[in-house]
């Protein structure tokens, strides 16, 4: 959902660790699970989130922190705060700065290096906002540009330094196939021609930067497996041959920027929830699924990695 670009090899940033925050089990869950790279091996964090939620979003600034932001408590009550994991210790704090709203079902992708970005969501309506935190100083600002119409349930990921793209959902109109770009030098939004396969929301998205991006998943009237890949620069939509293990909805993704991304959690057309997390090869697009799963079947989770800095 973020990431520094680079091709796997000399002087490219060498892959850290993935993270899985936040969803939902039988409870809303503070805990924060830790898929260690090239190994895959998970671990769960002694930091938590600063609350139990669901509906939450995750971006990571590669190499210096992570970030989840927003979510759903219970009722009205929606999230604001922004925690912040910082690598490679995994400390939690908690930004001074907050979401311009409680907002929940958002999705967030970042320029890494430079600022991480929340995108839609529900915060009593359903809103277009792009709220921007800026690496620096963690300060917030929202774009003038928005979404182009008030969407939630979307997906996001991130050709970091250059732009990042904002797919699905739902709007006043239905289910949603369409894919905003936010380019990162001006903060300008537009729309790509190419759409997702399908209308669908609950989905989730990581990117292979510098290369390419993948929406995964998601809920039409069932859950889907397909996956589609936006190839950099030309923003060309194709569909992957290969496909998500179970069809599933509302779960976290995230990638190992250079290598392979990664859809954790979610939820099955039983409407059971999932621990098992699939992963992407970027080199030849195959899916394998890893030994290792999330501590709890958990959907409506949040994904952001640290893919290393040079």
């Amino acid at each position: 959902m973020q990431i520094l670009a680079g091709v796997a090899g000399a002087g490219s940033p060498v892959g850290v660790a993935g993270y899985f925050g936040g969803g939902s089990t039988t409870v809303l869950i503070s805990g924060i699970d830790k898929i260690t790279f090239p190994a895959d091996t998970k671990s769960t964090l002694a930091a938590t989130l600063t609350t139990a939620t669901m509906y939450n979003a995750g971006m990571a600034n590669s190499g210096t922190a992570g970030y989840f932001g927003g979510g759903f408590v219970s009722g009205s009550v929606r999230l604001s705060g922004i925690d912040k994991i910082a690598f490679p210790a995994d400390t939690k704090s908690t930004l001074s700065e907050t979401l311009t709203a409680g907002t929940q079902q958002l999705s967030a992708m970042a320029n890494s290096g430079t600022a991480g970005y929340f995108c839609g969501g529900y915060d009593g309506n359903a809103t277009s906002r792009i709220d921007k935190i800026t690496f620096s100083a963690d300060t917030k600002s929202t774009l003038s540009d928005t979404l182009t119409t008030a969407n939630t349930s979307t997906a996001s990921m991130a050709d970091s330094g250059v732009a990042g793209y904002v797919g699905g959902g739902s709007d006043s109109n239905g289910n949603v196939s369409r894919i905003d770009k936010i380019t990162f030098s001006a903060d300008t939004k537009s729309t790509l021609s190419p759409t997702l396969t399908s209308a669908n929301f609950d989905l989730s998205g990581m990117a292979q930067s510098g290369t390419a991006g993948y929406f995964g998943g998601g809920f039409t009237t069932v859950p889907l497996s397909g996956i589609d890949k936006i190839t950099f620069p030309a923003d060309t939509k194709s569909t992957l041959s290969a496909t998500l293990t179970t069809a599933r909805s509302a779960m976290g993704g995230m990638a190992d920027s250079a290598i392979a991304g990664y859809y954790g959690g979610g939820l099955n057309a039983a409407e059971q929830k999932l621990s098992g997390i699939d992963k992407i090869t970027f080199s030849a697009d195959t899916k394998s699924t890893l030994a290792a799963t999330l501590t709890s079947a958990t959907q409506r989770l949040a994904g952001m990695a640290d893919s290393g800095s040079l």
